[in-house]
């Protein structure tokens, strides 16, 4: 028999209706809450038939049901913090607010309204019972919508936000999150009202219909952090770029738009050590076919990142570089995340038009390299330091992404190969990019013979 080794966690309790589609309500709750290294509780309210394309049907749980759930979970767990989704109905609503009276943790209230796909999920006589509930909770999540049903202000810009907030704090509830994906913008700022403070959280739009289960996926992230001792402010921050990944990353299921992504930041993370180990041997097949060639003066690096990267430090590269020596070439480090800086920040650019691409290197490039590349017949493109606007030369980052932008964008086949000409004090270089490791070295060798020849 082999000895017990118990795994401690958080828990957390979610309070909303179930969806059959799997995108949002209690599914949608217990997949975040898991993704955040929570132990997700649930209380059921409802049972919807709905997908992707919306909700067909609904049916709201007795009150003594409700009651049975919520006893059950809070007289047996020691609950961290809860939050609450589709309630339906008035006395679904008050027989939740009458529990939160004595609810000892943080209590997130999402006022679920209306469905991502339009459809109504709480009756219009219900409407007002949410201001006995937001006096019972530390955090209100309104969209844009909701906060004018609980405030009659129409929320437009910032300024109406703030105020719509500041009527929402006048239930008595802590702090008030005006969520702003429902307005128009290249940017999604949710804008936190508390009484002392206002603070935004501003994230660029992701060009995608497919946010089914955000709200959900927004506030259970929140509720998590939240049982994990996190801060509110620290909570909202953290969860709200959990989302813009969750939402950027989607599942594409269903026949419908598709729907958010809970599990996208864990197995983001589980996908760290194999990441590196999959630069490691890009290296060594470098290594081995002593690729001297091609080995610019600044240095090569390979870059692999994390397949749902977003910032340089989820991406993996050589420490020091590859150079060349005596014996060939080595790299005069181990691999590290966030080793790289130019071309990591190259390579993130480049997702933003090509989500694939995984993998990148930066080579010599002159007249030799140029000539290979026409032999062996790649889609390639360039960038010409002398165009960039002159505010974009200040920072080798804006140079990257301005780089990638001229590479990839409006295009109908990507680039393997993108050639950065140089600049006075900037050496000629080319890029390589590929979606796995073995597609990567293989076009490096490929270049290396022809440029052999």
């Amino acid at each position: 028999m082999r000895t017990p080794a118990p795994d401690s966690r958080p828990v957390a309790l979610t309070i909303a209706g179930s969806d059959s589609g799997g995108g949002a309500g209690i599914q949608a709750d217990l997949a975040t809450m898991a993704a955040h290294g929570v132990f997700g509780t649930s209380a059921i309210t409802a049972v919807t038939a709905q997908n992707t394309r919306g909700v067909s049907s609904s049916h709201v749980l007795p009150t003594d049901e409700i009651d049975a759930q919520l006893e059950a979970v809070t007289d047996d767990f020691a609950i961290g913090a809860a939050k609450t989704g589709m309630l339906a109905t008035t006395d679904v609503i008050e027989t939740v607010a009458e529990h939160a009276r004595t609810f000892p943790f943080p209590l997130v209230v999402d006022p679920v309204m209306v469905a991502t796909s339009g459809d109504r999920l709480l009756e219009p006589d219900a409407e007002r019972a949410y201001e006995e509930l937001l006096g019972r909770a530390t955090l209100a999540t309104p969209n844009t919508d909701e906060a004018e049903v609980l405030t009659d202000i129409a929320v437009t810009d910032d300024e109406s936000a703030v105020a719509a907030g500041e009527a929402i704090l006048e239930t008595g509830v802590d702090a008030v999150l005006v969520k702003g994906g429902h307005l128009p913008g290249e940017t999604v700022r949710d804008i936190l009202v508390t009484d002392e403070t206002v603070r935004t959280f501003e994230h660029p739009r992701v060009g995608t219909e497919a946010t089914h289960g955000s709200g959900c996926t927004l506030g259970s992230a929140i509720a998590a952090r939240l049982a994990t001792g996190d801060p509110l402010e620290t909570a909202v921050e953290g969860a709200t770029e959990f989302l813009e990944r969750a939402v950027r990353y989607y599942y594409d299921v269903g026949e419908g738009h598709g729907a958010v992504n809970h599990m996208v930041a864990l197995r983001n993370e589980a996908a760290r050590e194999r990441t590196a180990e999959d630069v490691q041997a890009i290296v060594d097949r470098f290594v081995e076919a002593d690729v001297s060639t091609l080995v610019p003066e600044v240095g090569m690096n390979v870059v692999g990142a994390t397949p749902y990267a977003d910032s340089v430090a989820e991406t993996a590269a050589v420490e020091g570089r590859i150079t060349r020596t005596l014996s060939g070439v080595q790299p005069n480090r181990g691999v590290r995340f966030g080793a790289s800086s130019h071309v990591a920040r190259f390579l993130l650019s480049a997702r933003e038009f090509v989500p694939d691409l995984r993998f990148a290197v930066n080579c010599r490039f002159d007249a030799a390299v140029e000539d290979a590349l026409e032999a062996l017949a790649w889609p390639v493109a360039e960038y010409d330091r002398d165009r960039q606007p002159a505010e974009i030369r200040e920072t080798a980052d804006s140079t990257m992404g301005w780089g990638a932008r001229q590479a990839f964008a409006d295009r109908d086949e990507p680039p393997v190969a993108v050639i950065d000409r140089g600049a006075v004090g900037k050496e000629a270089l080319v890029k390589l990019v590929a979606g796995d490791p073995e597609t990567l070295a293989d076009r490096t060798l490929a270049l290396d013979r022809e440029v052999a020849e």
